[in-house]
């Protein structure tokens, strides 16, 4: 066996002085790799919350989120949840299918209430699509072109030549106005907030196309009718933007060439017919993530 010497024990002074080196080496080390700004509080979380309709709330991209009712059939997937994912910051999403401007103010179904409720003084972003279901514009636009372009076999533009300027005017009188009172609403709520209202992603094409019409029926004289149909509604969210000091998310530029009736991997927006999502004519998870990064990147958050 083998004795080893006990090591002699160092006098206190010499010990003191050893600490007080090693302490001032490791506060030299630190200042090296640790930005001043560290040793402050830290950088405070954004407080984001997400209003909106279906476009907002992802309906139809599975799956869907817990904590939001049924009815809303909101996804985890849409773009608010990609956005604070992204960025960190706090989400408060109570975003809705089917929701209307009425729905900010109002509850929307038992257990749904009004949208409005998610704001405060502390609320640093607001994002939202909102109008679209306003007079039911998209759902009944969509409908009434689909039937009659089925009955005309794709040829003609009999929903133009049934309805006109019907659902054009019904935006200019009605939901602009909606509109501009729901983000004054907001603005009012949230008055410390930067608030963001996206357009809608385009549904149709530039131009008609046999191959869409198996996936879109809408005649070869509607595809034009509907876009403008939707152009006048995006009209209507950056004029209501901007009379009120909110930020207006175009997605038309962006849009361009992901509609219903591309391919999947290409489109953003599901087609009525054979299509991936639960609900039609709603943007997939390519979309939302579009959306998102469109958002952030206009509002300098990329």
């Amino acid at each position: 066996m083998t004795f080893r010497a006990r090591p002699r024990p160092r006098s206190r002074s010499r010990a003191r002085r050893l600490a007080v080196t090693s302490l001032a080496g490791l506060v030299a080390a630190l200042s090296l790799t640790v930005p001043a700004t560290a040793t402050a509080t830290a950088t405070e979380q954004v407080d984001y919350v997400a209003l909106g309709d279906s476009y907002s709330a992802g309906s139809g991209v599975l799956p869907l989120d817990p904590a939001a009712s049924l009815l809303c059939a909101r996804s985890i997937l849409n773009y608010p949840h990609v956005i604070a994912g992204r960025t960190g910051a706090s989400l408060k999403d109570v975003t809705c299918g089917g929701a209307q401007t009425k729905d900010f103010t109002e509850s929307q179904y038992p257990g749904v209430g009004p949208q409005l409720d998610a704001l405060g003084t502390g609320t640093d972003v607001v994002t939202l699509t909102i109008g679209g279901n306003d007079n039911n514009t998209f759902i009944n636009a969509i409908l009434a072109c689909g039937s009659a372009g089925v009955v005309t076999l794709g040829f003609g533009s009999p929903c133009e030549d049934l309805y006109g300027s019907t659902f054009t005017d019904q935006i200019t009188g009605t939901t602009l106005p909606r509109l501009t009172e729901s983000l004054r609403a907001i603005r009012a709520k949230a008055p410390n907030a930067e608030v963001a209202i996206l357009g809608y992603p385009w549904i149709v094409p530039a131009a008609f196309d046999w191959t869409c019409y198996a996936k879109m029926p809408i005649a070869r004289g509607d595809i034009p009718y509907l876009r403008d149909l939707q152009a006048t509604l995006n009209a209507a969210v950056k004029q209501a933007a901007a009379a009120t000091g909110a930020t207006f998310v175009d997605m038309a530029a962006a849009s361009e060439g992901h509609d219903a009736c591309k391919a999947i991997g290409t489109r953003w927006i599901e087609p009525v017919l054979f299509g991936t999502n639960i609900v039609p004519v709603h943007p997939n998870a390519a979309g939302e993530a579009a959306m998102a990064t469109q958002a952030m990147s206009v509002l300098n958050r990329v």
